[in-house]
């Protein structure tokens, strides 16, 4: 059994231009990856550099903040009391407050005083009590204690009577120095004051008894003369909508006196304030109700919430941030400074991107930041140092962008996978294919076609997909091209052999009208070298455009002054009356084709003729430029539709549609625009006042 041989249909080269898609699709993809990483890149620079700034201005609140809080009252009372941060916070020891002493009396003033301070320790039911000295040994040798309690109205005592247990009373004890001292202070009603306010003295007097509920008062005891309290009871309760007893707010204020501190007021030397075992002094203060069994209000609760300290001011710190303060003395540090630090976040973050965003440019970016400035004090001056460390920003962003990481990876991987199930199914088919309808094309221009075309075979690319109907077409329509270019090369040849046929059988009479009209000056003898000339052109061609554009025109010096006035003169014989010229003064030489203007104008005039207004000129005018010489002609009549002005130059561009005579091809003023290019000149169209004016610039010709 012979097997048969068919011929391998040739296969052109491809070159670059032909690779360019695929290569345009996979930089894309790889331009899409880079722009993903570039963007996030983008996108982390830019929030590092807004972070930076936020960070700045943040650094610069963070620092007024704290200087702010620590100029007040309350941020004083901590720089004073720097060794009370920390540790249990009952039984209470005073703290310095920044006022020299306490106007214990005045309810407002001493209840002013500690809230502006802000040394109370809270109580749950909303008790409270403050326990301190003053800023000044000379005014404050004192501990005070202010505070409040709630309880029904107050029960006074009265008369000389040594059983306090029906009385409201309180007891406040003392340990300082290896030294305990206790003073029972029942409540002595005095008056009413404004508001429904009850006023009244707590006496004090020394315990020596320490009887367990304070329901006794030492036999023959006097008061002591140095203490001095006062206890308020307003006339609202706590909680109207109580369904007991109503409870009311009562406030005391104490000053208890301290043998210590007085006896070295005496001394020589300058009294060391505060005093050293400051914190070493404990407090207690107990309020006991008319025949209670357990106090009212008891300062070792606890419940016991602390006054705000130096360390509450680390709350308001960012990561990475340090607050330093230390006592001056004079212009010389004065003590070990004190070092609060913020949290820092216990997050996990990827240590390469954190590299990354190190690395990461940003404008403007110091390390550390640090703001210094001096708070005075009554007891001295603090150096207050805030350091900001702009690395934290680095973190932060590094930890965000550790939990963003994945989002990032997913749109990567999900493009490759995109890249490859593309490139696998789609650019690999589309390859073969390419091939194929290139050697489809190729042997489409070969004379032998019909040869070359049924060795091709594309039913291995057939398929039910995009690719596969478009390569089932193609092949289908092979043998259609291969009918398509045989007929049309019939067509061509025939239409040539047709155009010749005319040719011939046109030149033959024109030949015999030559003899006929033998004159040069004769207007017959014009127009038959005319038709001549066109029958030359369009000659053994089948296209009358190409033609034209094919045409080699003789290009000389002729005055446009002597041709349109010649052209004026013999436009009624072309059909076209009341054509008016004005001759210029002097000649105006001009380089063009004599025939070639001739049709030129003529058509011109012939659209004008068409269009004008009945009975109106044509206007034709001669001028002179720089350079070239401008011929307008102009007729009264309607307008071109401005969208229409250069479109009208276009091969088979008319306004209406053929005659059955093939007149109104749109050939006239592309045929004009042709010459006019090949005689390196211009023409263009205009609407003007009442019509239409056509310029022809040509190129001046040596006198």
């Amino acid at each position: 059994m012979k097997r048969l041989h068919l011929s391998v249909p040739k296969l052109p080269g491809l070159g670059l231009a032909s690779f360019r898609r695929r290569i345009l699709f996979r930089s894309a993809f790889v331009l899409l990856i880079a722009a993903t990483l570039g963007l996030a890149i983008a996108l982390l620079k830019e929030e590092k550099q807004r972070s930076y700034d936020n960070y700045q201005q943040s650094f610069r609140k963070t620092q007024a903040e704290i200087m702010a809080r620590l100029r007040h009252p309350a941020g004083q009372l901590a720089l004073l009391n720097p060794d009370a941060q920390g540790g249990a916070v009952t039984p209470l020891s005073p703290l310095v407050l920044p006022y020299a002493a306490l106007d214990f009396d005045e309810l407002n003033k001493a209840q002013q005083a500690v809230e502006m301070a802000g040394c109370s320790v809270q109580y749950e039911n909303g008790n409270s009590l403050c326990v301190a000295i003053g800023s000044n040994p000379y005014a404050g040798g004192f501990i005070y204690l202010v505070g409040s309690f709630a309880d029904g109205t107050l029960v006074s005592h009265e008369g000389s009577q040594t059983d306090i247990g029906s009385v409201h009373r309180a007891r406040v004890s003392l340990d300082m120095r290896g030294t305990h001292s206790q003073w029972l202070a029942p409540f002595e009603a005095q008056n009413v004051v404004g508001g429904g306010m009850l006023r009244g003295r707590l006496t004090g007097f020394t315990d020596t008894e320490a009887s367990e509920f304070a329901t006794l008062l030492p036999s023959m005891a006097r008061p002591v003369r140095d203490f001095r309290g006062w206890l308020w009871q307003g006339n609202q309760c706590v909680d109207p909508q109580a369904e007991t007893g109503c409870l009311k707010r009562a406030y005391f204020s104490i000053r208890l006196p301290v043998e210590a501190f007085t006896a070295e007021l005496f001394l020589k030397r300058l009294p060391t304030w505060p005093p050293a075992d400051l914190n070493d002094i404990k407090v207690h203060l107990e309020m006991f109700g008319p025949n209670a069994s357990a106090p009212l209000f008891d300062s070792n609760a606890p419940s016991a919430t602390p006054p705000l300290s130096l360390n509450g001011l680390a709350q308001t710190l960012l990561p990475g941030e340090q607050l330093h303060i230390r006592k001056l003395n004079g212009n010389k540090l004065a003590q070990k400074p004190i070092t609060l630090k913020a949290d820092e976040e216990d997050e996990t973050l990827s240590p390469w991107l954190h590299k990354l965003v190190r690395h990461l440019p940003v404008d403007g970016y110091t390390n550390p930041l640090e703001g210094r400035e001096v708070i005075r004090t009554a007891v001295g001056s603090y150096e207050v140092v805030l350091s900001g460390d702009v690395r934290s920003i680095d973190r932060s962003i590094s930890i965000v962008a550790t939990r963003m990481l994945w989002f990032v990876g997913a749109m990567l991987a999900a493009i490759v996978l995109a890249w490859l199930l593309i490139e696998i199914g789609l650019i690999r088919r589309i390859a073969v294919l390419t091939k194929r309808a290139a050697a489809v094309s190729y042997n489409v221009q070969d004379a032998r076609v019909e040869h070359r075309l049924s060795d091709l075979d594309l039913s291995d690319l057939r398929g039910r997909d995009e690719l596969g109907i478009l390569a089932s077409g193609l092949d289908d329509l092979l043998q259609r091209v291969k009918d398509d270019v045989q007929r049309e090369h019939i067509r061509a040849q025939q239409e040539r052999d047709m155009w010749q046929a005319v040719g011939h059988e046109i030149m033959s009479p024109l030949q015999s009208l030559m003899v006929l009209h033998p004159d040069s000056n004769d207007t017959s003898h014009r127009y038959v070298q005319r038709m001549q000339q066109a029958v030359r052109v369009l000659y053994g061609t089948a296209s009358p455009s190409e033609a034209l554009e094919a045409a080699t025109l003789q290009l000389g010096a002729i005055d446009l002054n002597e041709f349109l006035q010649h052209i004026a003169a013999n436009a009624p014989f072309a059909g076209i009356d009341n054509v008016q010229f004005t001759p210029a003064e002097l000649a105006m030489p001009a380089r063009a084709d004599e025939f070639s203007l001739e049709d030129v104008v003529t058509h011109i005039l012939r659209n004008a003729d068409r269009y004008r207004l009945p009975g109106s000129p044509i206007v034709v005018s001669l001028e002179e430029a720089e350079s070239v010489v401008l011929i307008r002609i102009h007729n009264q009549g309607p307008a071109i539709d401005a969208n229409m002005l250069d479109k009208i130059f276009e091969y088979g561009v008319s306004d209406s549609e053929g005659h059955d005579n093939g007149e109104r091809r749109g050939q006239g003023l592309f045929v004009a625009k042709t010459y006019m290019a090949k005689m390196g000149g211009t023409i263009t169209a205009e609407n003007v006042a009442e019509g239409v004016a056509f310029t022809l610039t040509l190129q001046r010709a040596a006198a």
